[in-house]
């Protein structure tokens, strides 16, 4: 007969990618989760596979939180450039945010430290800048349509920008004590849709 679990998964998987969101994954040793999540090595292993497994699983979790907000955001009924604006100045907000500055965003942090060599994490952080650049470029048609945003703009490549923007502001607010750079970029790329 197959024993019970004696924590809860849910619980251990936030109590992990709390943990590898603020240190890392290459910081962040097995051990660590052990300690961290009060979990046996060996339940971990049963319940989320290898570390690498669990990191992604975590990053799931993430992104799954995240992108149900930007989704209401930018759907919200009326003028669409207000909810544009919105979002880059509440990236803008966050990225210098005492509390989300040491920390940053876990895909941007998935992103400088395993997209490159890693194909599964790199897959992940394309589907998370995917999602956003079509939300992005979803609002600049519709508010194209409605007249806010003139004909000759393209609602694709300003929402390329407002992504490529949108992760810079949160790797220059990680590391810059300055939150003047971060504000001053994210309104001088919105005078862009004016």
């Amino acid at each position: 007969m197959a024993r019970t679990k004696e924590f809860d998964p849910d619980a251990a998987l936030q109590a992990a990618l709390e943990l590898f969101w603020r240190r890392g994954y290459e910081a962040t040793s097995m051990s660590d989760l052990v300690a961290h999540l009060g979990v046996g090595r060996a339940s971990i292993y049963a319940t989320f596979g290898s570390k690498h497994e669990l990191y992604l699983k975590a990053l799931d979790r993430y992104q799954q939180s995240c992108d149900p907000q930007l989704l209401s955001e930018l759907s919200l009924p009326g003028p669409a450039l207000p909810a544009v604006r919105a979002v880059v100045r509440r990236f803008a907000a966050e990225s210098t945010a005492d509390d989300r500055r040491l920390t940053g965003c876990f895909v941007v942090n998935t992103a400088a430290e395993l997209a490159p060599h890693d194909s599964a994490a790199c897959r992940r952080v394309e589907h998370s800048w995917d999602q956003l650049e079509t939300l992005l470029r979803s609002t600049l048609v519709r508010a194209q349509a409605q007249g806010e945003l003139e004909e000759d703009r393209d609602p694709r490549a300003l929402a390329r920008m407002l992504l490529v923007l949108m992760q810079g502001l949160r790797v220059v607010g990680k590391a810059s004590a300055d939150p003047g750079r971060v504000r001053d970029a994210a309104e001088q790329a919105l005078a862009l849709l004016d």
